[in-house]
């Protein structure tokens, strides 16, 4: 119930709206991490070392670790990335507040390492939050962005 005795509702964010914001952050990530192992190795097939040989001239680890980084601090800090900015959504808690620093790692750490089989098991095993597998391991949800009160007991519409 939020102040004036009503529930409170947050509207959960499509799958493909969170497909696009995905898409614009990875189209900048991308774009910045190849810059990056261009100026410091003269190319973007490269080798990372012998004990990588399993992803031996790729760029994953480098811009996984860009990607961790980069959905961290901005989820962390404002809730948003870039492409959730764009596409008006909002990573929160379970009850519509900023998410913990906990949740914000453990949800960017599936985004950035596992997104395949995280988003494949969150399908699979979806429950009325939309949450991917690390969404639901960190308590996170993402959002549509409008008001949202201070509430314990929440209603989730799907959008």
């Amino acid at each position: 119930m939020n102040n004036s005795g009503e529930s409170s509702t947050m509207v959960l964010a499509k799958w493909s709206d969170r497909f696009l914001a995905w898409l614009i952050d990875f189209i900048i990530i991308s774009c910045i991490s190849t810059a990056i192992i261009f100026s410091l190795f003269g190319d973007t097939n490269y080798q990372f070392g012998e004990w990588f040989f399993w992803i031996e001239n790729s760029q994953y680890i480098p811009t996984s670790l860009l990607f961790f980084i980069y959905w961290t601090i901005l989820e962390y800090k404002t809730g948003q990335t870039i492409g959730k900015k764009i596409m008006n959504i909002k990573c929160a808690n379970i009850y519509g507040k900023s998410p913990t620093l906990k949740g914000v790692l453990i949800s960017s750490f599936g985004k950035s390492f596992l997104l395949p089989f995280d988003l494949v098991l969150g399908w699979i095993l979806t429950n009325e939050k939309r949450q991917r597998i690390f969404n639901k391991l960190g308590d996170t949800i993402v959002v549509k962005i409008k008001n949202i009160h201070d509430v314990s007991d929440v209603k989730y519409l799907k959008d």
